[in-house]
């Protein structure tokens, strides 16, 4: 038996550029979608309790300031979440002209042109006086959001957010068959080329909870575990993004990120050749966030290791409010 040389790894590790150079994963600016909440009849931007470090930004100098600095840092892509002045039982202002949202997009557009990527989440959550995400109906003494009356409202707003100039159309209901709802609606009023990035395996998942204080979108009753995903399942989640495929999606999701790190696996595994989104959510920014005020963990070290992890899972976009500080960091030098 031939006497081999003894394998020793740690060769490739005994300092930061060995480590470096054969590093398998890398974050960059172009990995990174950064989130956004935008008020109506806010002056200033405001904080948010549950999310320290995260504001609500008013339709004004304000925002834009905001989205120069961010673009400054790096960042192209950013995804709009609207709280606006007025709800109803059809979320009528998720689809108004001059919605939060409609008019966000046009102002943003208008002094950015090309340089940026508009997102925009499409639900009613925020919009409606129930909380829920879609339309409401009473069956045999109880409320239900009934699915396929939902459609029509979803593709109604898709519509309006195209129209007001955004690119890329996120809708985030969990509805079945709203994906070509919207892909119809959108095509059939000359908007083929407007994308839809599809909210496609989206979990019940109790890591929404700072989100909901964020965009007062706490449903008004019940919960959305008749139309988000079992946090049990794993394997319902390719089901789910085949459909979403099937009907026109662009790109897909998985929500929340790092907390199913094997579900991200799981759909770039089956559908390699899809782009995949990954939501760092709300409840995951929290944990760190507090974790980092009280000096439980190193923060910058701990958010570049689970971003490292979402997209070495398979994420090739991240949705994170971490984005700005992720792209100081990394100009700064990853900290492994």
């Amino acid at each position: 038996m031939a006497n081999f040389p003894i394998v020793r790894p740690r060769r490739l590790r005994q300092n930061k550029l060995m480590r470096d150079i054969i590093a398998e994963t890398e974050i960059t600016e172009k990995d990174l979608i950064l989130p956004i909440f935008i008020k109506e009849n806010l002056s200033e931007p405001e904080k948010i309790n549950s999310m320290p470090g995260v504001l609500r930004y008013p339709i004004n100098d304000n925002l834009l300031k905001f989205i120069e600095e961010s673009y400054g840092n790096g960042i192209r892509y950013i995804i709009l979440f609207g709280i606006p002045s007025y709800k109803d039982d059809i979320a009528s202002s998720a689809f108004a002209k001059d919605g939060v949202i409609q008019k966000s997009v046009k102002m943003i557009k208008d002094t950015f042109g090309e340089k940026l990527i508009i997102i925009t989440d499409e639900c009613t959550d925020e919009y409606a006086s129930h909380g829920h995400c879609g339309i409401v109906k009473e069956r045999r003494g109880t409320y239900v959001v009934d699915n396929d009356e939902s459609l029509k409202l979803h593709a109604k707003i898709a519509l309006s957010q195209a129209e007001a100039g955004s690119d890329i159309i996120a809708p985030s209901s969990m509805m079945d068959g709203v994906v070509g709802a919207i892909r119809k609606e959108l095509d059939e009023n000359g908007f083929q080329d407007t994308a839809i990035m599809a909210y496609s395996a989206k979990y019940a998942s109790t890591f929404y909870s700072p989100f909901r204080e964020a965009a007062y979108s706490k449903p008004g009753f019940g919960d959305r575990k008749s139309y988000q995903m079992d946090p049990r399942n794993g394997y319902e989640a390719i089901k789910e993004v085949r459909l979403d495929i099937e009907e026109g999606a662009d790109i897909v999701m998985v929500k929340p990120a790092h907390t199913y790190l094997d579900i991200i696996r799981l759909v770039k595994s089956a559908f390699p050749e899809y782009p995949l989104a990954a939501y760092h959510v709300s409840g995951e920014y929290s944990m760190i966030k507090a974790a980092a005020i009280n000096g439980w963990i190193d923060e910058r070290v701990a958010v570049m290791e689970i971003t490292t992890a979402i997209k070495r899972a398979g994420a090739d976009l991240i949705i994170t409010y971490y984005a700005n500080e992720i792209v100081k960091w990394i100009r700064e030098g990853v900290p492994f």
